[in-house]
């Protein structure tokens, strides 16, 4: 059964358990897609209303066409929940491979740096995914329906707390990978989508924390 078609329960007790997957990588995915689902929920509860249709066509139209491109990522990072648990275990599998020959060494080596970097590409994706997430959301912070604004502030934090874990999940897996080049430039990118999601999430929590005084 995929992951994502367990009751919530079920999915919180397969985490709390002795088994290392599903782990931190699916979590931070479905973080991220519950943050998308909050902020989309504000979107929903803001077409129709009077406040919402009296704004600029431009703003409503802008509005719609992120709330769309929201719910493109939010069914991406979805399947991404299963991809960063099944990419792990590839990883395990290429582990337990022979080793007895220099011939399975090199097999079982390459078969490592391989699934590796597919454990690298999956939280990288939850990351971006997440990233992207937040610069549409914070279009809604003024112009959606004000009543679910703290629920977009959990949307937010949500998010922010996908990218970052993802981003963990990224620098683990880079520990293994023997290509210098490749580490460093992900490292690079990982930073810099700490540093701007840290802005964006610290810039709307800001400006939540401000409507509700």
């Amino acid at each position: 059964m995929k992951l994502i078609d367990m009751k919530v329960v079920d999915f919180s007790n397969e985490v709390d358990s002795n088994s290392p997957a599903p782990g931190g990588g699916s979590v931070a995915a479905l973080a991220s897609n519950i943050g998308i689902s909050l902020g989309r929920m504000m979107g929903n509860l803001s077409f129709g209303k009077k406040k919402f249709e009296a704004l600029d066509e431009d703003i409503k139209k802008e509005f719609k066409e992120k709330f769309e491109k929201l719910g493109l990522i939010r069914d991406n990072l979805l399947e991404l929940v299963d991809k960063d648990t099944e990419s792990f275990n590839e990883v395990m599998k290429a582990f337990k491979l022979p080793k007895e020959t220099d011939e399975q060494k090199s097999i079982r080596k390459k078969a490592i740096q391989d699934a590796t970097i597919g454990s690298i590409d999956v939280p990288f994706e939850t990351a971006k995914s997440s990233l992207d997430a937040l610069e549409l959301m914070e279009y809604f912070v003024d112009y959606g329906n004000q009543n679910a604004i703290t629920d977009l502030g959990v949307g937010n934090l949500l998010l922010y707390t996908g990218l970052e874990g993802a981003i963990l999940n990224v620098k683990v897996n880079l520990c293994g990978l023997d290509d210098e080049e490749f580490v460093e430039k992900k490292k690079s990118e990982c930073e810099d989508m700490i540093v701007q999601g840290s802005k964006i999430k610290d810039r709307v929590l800001k400006r939540i924390h401000e409507k509700l005084i």
